[in-house]
């Protein structure tokens, strides 16, 4: 059992957007089409969250030229890039279903004015996390030796001047 949880706790993303059902978002999504690959962005409201772990999903709901669309995409997989939350929706249920009978205005949620739309984070790997911020320190101080360098070539430049005013 140990073996299995070691090759998912591999697979798990660092970080994972949090989300709530009801919430209206942005996923950008990896397309591969031969040996060309893009990104495509699908937006819609989150009718369902599921599962635990690797098999985490969440289903986003919209219509597109009259026909409602679904698609369910897993947390951890690679080939979502980025999720983006467009608009905090105030849900009272953890599925909602309902929007699937509901056409126009009627099929959105309901807007939580209090809220404030934030790309928050939840850290799953807290281990590789750690390492990174002693990394940075070390970049920071590489940056005050490139701003001498600028100095001096300021400082140089002023001195040609003052010859030519000499001759």
């Amino acid at each position: 059992m140990d073996i299995i949880k070691s090759i998912e706790h591999e697979q798990l993303k660092n970080k994972i957007p949090d989300l709530h059902v009801g919430d209206t978002i942005r996923v950008h999504q990896r397309i591969k089409e031969g040996n060309r690959e893009r990104i495509q962005v699908f937006e819609g409201i989150i009718i369902k969250k599921q599962g635990g772990g690797v098999n985490a999903t969440f289903t986003v709901r919209r219509v597109a030229y009259g026909v409602g669309v679904e698609k369910t995409f897993l947390i951890h997989s690679p080939m979502v890039e980025k999720v983006e939350v467009v608009r905090v929706g105030k849900a009272r249920r953890a599925k909602l279903y309902y929007l699937r009978d509901r056409l126009g205005k009627a099929a959105k949620t309901k807007e939580n004015l209090g809220a404030r739309i934030e790309n928050k984070e939840i850290t799953v790997k807290e281990d590789l996390v750690e390492e990174a911020p002693e990394e940075a320190p070390a970049i920071e101080t590489e940056n005050p030796v490139v701003q001498e360098v600028v100095d001096t070539v300021k400082e140089e430049a002023v001195e040609e001047v003052k010859e030519e005013t000499a001759e």
